[in-house]
């Protein structure tokens, strides 16, 4: 065994019990809850839902006063959600309109998604479309630049947040993803915070998230909708890039 490996499985074994950080959950709840309103309850989609975790805690957080809607691929998670009283359906992000009408959501969640994902323009477009000026858009994303793989990286070794032997086809900064949030004008990036801090235990790795977060593990970025008109799509049609993107269905 190389030394790299031996420092690899080294670093997995320090990091175990902390896993759940990276998942940023209570960054996401308190967000969440700001959106509160006094005449209704708000209407939260996330995307990816899961079981259903992450749209769980903020009801919780609200007192109950949420409609909870969902996206999920596999039909399983769906089937819990629906138990937990989660209207979840099944869409493909990337090229499907979300069933929802322009400005009818509060809230928009995608945790631990957008990694997965090739088309972000006609995402952010969806999105843009569905919330209203001042809506909230929370993303929670895997840090490329987070300490460790940097020290990787340094090192010669694949970042273990972008693996080529992976599921992950997207790596965002902080500053790579204020940049592409805020293409344009559609949306504005408010807050960003940072989860996680591999391989450190539970208590240190929540404070020098706090301290320094664009060396946490993940990333979590509150984005507020402005009142610019329009589709984000824009952003896409006005730069030449040599790959192509989806720009939604064709015209009927």
């Amino acid at each position: 065994m190389s030394w790299k490996d031996l420092l690899y499985k080294k670093s997995l074994a320090l990091k175990e019990g902390t896993e759940h950080l990276v998942y940023g959950r209570p960054i996401l709840r308190g967000w969440a809850a700001e959106a509160s309103r006094e005449d209704r309850p708000i209407r939260v989609l996330d995307v990816g839902c899961g079981y259903g975790d992450d749209l769980a805690a903020i009801r919780d957080a609200l007192g109950g006063r949420a409609e909870l809607f969902g996206l999920e691929g596999y039909a399983p998670y769906r089937e819990t959600c629906a138990e937990r009283g989660i209207d979840a359906r099944d869409a493909d992000v990337e090229r499907d309109r979300l069933p929802f009408a322009d400005d009818s959501l509060d809230v928009v969640l995608m945790n631990q998604v957008l990694e997965h994902t090739k088309d972000l323009f006609w995402i952010f477009s969806e999105v843009s479309r569905v919330l209203p000026p001042h809506g909230l858009f929370l993303i929670g994303v895997p840090n490329l630049a987070a300490w460790h793989d940097r020290a990787m990286l340094l090192v010669g070794m694949q970042p273990s947040g972008m693996k080529v032997l992976g599921p992950h086809v997207r790596g965002f900064t902080a500053p790579g993803l204020r940049a592409f949030a805020e293409a344009d004008g559609y949306f504005r990036l408010t807050e960003l915070r940072g989860s996680g801090f591999y391989p450190f235990p539970q208590a240190t790795a929540i404070r020098l998230a706090r301290w320094f977060p664009t060396l946490a593990t993940g990333l979590f970025a509150r984005l507020e909708r402005t009142s610019k008109p329009g589709s984000f799509l824009e952003v896409l049609r006005a730069r030449r890039y040599e790959t192509a993107y989806y720009q939604g269905p064709d015209p009927a």
